[in-house]
């Protein structure tokens, strides 16, 4: 257990000497406060916008934007994906329309997003959801495709109808590659709320990135920046406990 430990608290040494670094050179004046504010500053900025309440709604905001757009996105691209996985026809009709619709760039569809949806929080949901779509629909789809012929063929012996294969064999087959399809849809889904939240925001993390821009508030700009990056990794953790228990089954993590 000690061991243990004392490996999980090597892997902090080497950014823990960046952030001193930084902070030496913030306090000698070679890194100027508009290009990069210190450490301490970014810590006292912090506590300032978590004792007024502010760090705390924007951050209420962006989650909720976060829940409604990824619920979406997943459960549309999870959707299609088993649509076009089980069926040769259903991937004629719906594969060709999501390779089209993933290579369009993300942010010329901001403006048709506006004069579709308005400035409200209808296009900021949607453009979440639109990027967490492609990457469980992209997974799901090949782990569908993926399942292993024999196990098929021996739940047809055991005499499983094509519903049954489905739910007990080729969806559970399918698992693994869906669940890191998930993990890549809530990256993605932070990426697209930066996004969002350039459309007229009046509240969220990116309001809140936005506004200090126009102050010149380095301190605040990185106060945003760490806090998507903390929630990316505590959702990415989230998805690795679900994975760990959902997968015990699996002969590799049983052994692990």
């Amino acid at each position: 257990m000690r061991a243990i430990l004392i490996a999980d608290a090597r892997r902090f040494v080497a950014p823990l000497i960046l952030v001193l670094l930084w902070q030496a050179g913030s306090m000698a004046g070679f890194i100027s406060p508009r290009t990069l504010a210190a450490p301490s500053t970014i810590l006292a900025s912090v506590w300032d916008l978590l004792m007024s309440g502010e760090l705390p709604y924007h951050l209420l905001i962006s989650l909720r934007r976060v829940v409604f757009g990824l619920g979406l996105g997943v459960a549309t691209g999870g959707l299609l994906a088993i649509v076009a996985g089980l069926s040769r026809r259903g991937e004629d009709v719906v594969d060709v329309t999501m390779q089209m619709l993933r290579t369009l760039p993300f942010l010329a569809l901001v403006p048709l997003f506006i004069l579709w949806f308005g400035i409200g929080e209808t296009p900021k949901v949607g453009l979440v959801a639109l990027g967490a779509m492609f990457p469980i629909y992209l997974t799901l789809f090949a782990g569908i495709r993926g399942v292993d012929p024999k196990l098929v063929e021996a739940g047809t012996v055991f005499g499983l109808n094509r519903r049954e294969l489905i739910w007990h064999v080729i969806l559970p087959g399918a698992l693994p590659s869906a669940l890191v399809g998930l993990r890549y849809s809530l990256g993605v889904a932070w990426l697209s709320l930066v996004v969002a939240e350039q459309i007229n925001a009046t509240a969220g993390i990116g309001y809140l990135i936005n506004d200090a821009r126009d102050f010149l508030r380095t301190d605040i700009i990185v106060v945003g920046l760490l806090v998507y990056a903390l929630l990316g990794l505590m959702a990415d953790g989230l998805v690795r406990t679900l994975e760990r228990n959902a997968l015990a089954w699996r002969p590799t993590l049983v052994r692990n």
